[in-house]
């Protein structure tokens, strides 16, 4: 079997997170395809490159050979790749890919990018995973990311990027069903809630760690779902539980809004970009941004 760039990255993920279950999350792969693709890797090779014990995974002497010539080999056609593309970005014409998590504030972003920036052909790319958009932005495949950071959860920024800070520190607030005890409250406790259900999407980077960490300083343990935000609104409308939101959440007439008593949650709110994108260009986007978001306030 021939080694191909791929099979480096894997070697690197298994090393960088110490477990092939964490390593193939952030691959977008099953473990059990990335434990196949690793034994073919070490039969290839001749020998084992990593040590599994119930820890996790280690290098080999002969992995940390290997790895020592992968890293640069993947920095390198990292470089190449996102070179070769910002060429042919320049050539076709000016354009702006952005990469997003959930935010109210984006529909009023594009806009106000559009009418600054008119002969720029702006794409958006939503995600739930902040890190998969700094990848994005990293390999040259997304111009800037707006992304959020969980307090206590920090985001796993690679090498080569700029990081502009929005917001340094947003409150969560907590959404509940428009008929429910605490609604009637301006500030709602914690403690409120504790004979609530609570719902969360664990795939949102560092989300349910926050959360767990808030309910625990509170000294509660509930019951807690795992699921998609639009469907955690749809079973607090009914009642069924109640969840984490950003301050900015549109209001309905099922639900209301609250600040949480104590500000127990926050996030940061960031614009990531390549090192060396044009500091100008840069500064319309952020201008932009800051300006969409100071409307929802």
């Amino acid at each position: 079997m021939d080694l191909e760039v791929r099979h480096l990255r894997a070697l690197c993920a298994i090393a960088d997170t110490g477990s092939l279950h964490r390593a193939a999350r952030e691959l977008g792969m099953s473990q059990p395809s990335l434990t196949t693709q690793l034994r073919r890797i070490e039969n290839s090779l001749g020998g084992q490159l990593f040590s599994r014990t119930r820890t996790g995974c280690r290098p080999t002497p002969l992995g940390r050979t290997v790895l020592s010539r992968a890293r640069p080999l993947i920095d390198e056609m990292r470089s190449l790749v996102t070179e070769a593309k910002a060429a042919a970005a320049r050539a076709a014409g000016p354009r702006l890919r952005i990469g997003a998590t959930a935010s109210r504030a984006i529909p009023g972003w594009l806009r106000r990018l559009r009418t600054r920036l008119p002969d720029t052909e702006t794409s958006l790319h939503m995600d739930v995973s902040a890190n998969a958009l700094l990848r994005l932005v990293a390999s040259g495949q997304l111009d800037v990311a707006f992304v959020h950071e969980v307090e206590g959860c920090p985001l796993r920024v690679p090498d080569g990027l700029e990081v502009r800070v929005l917001v340094e520190r947003e409150p969560q607030s907590v959404t509940l069903a428009a008929d429910h005890p605490a609604a009637s409250d301006a500030v709602v406790k914690l403690a409120d809630l504790a004979t609530d259900q609570w719902m969360v999407d664990p795939t949102v980077d560092g989300e349910w760690d926050g959360m767990r960490r808030m309910l625990r300083a509170a000294g509660l343990n509930p019951r807690v779902l795992h699921g998609d935000y639009l469907t955690a609104f749809a079973l607090v409308a009914s009642g069924e539980v109640v969840t984490v939101c950003q301050p900015t959440t549109r209001p309905r007439p099922e639900l209301v809004i609250r600040p949480l008593h104590g500000d127990p949650l926050g996030v940061r709110l960031l614009l990531a970009a390549r090192s060396g994108t044009d500091e100008a260009e840069l500064d319309v986007v952020y201008e932009e941004l800051a300006a969409a978001y100071g409307e929802l306030l």
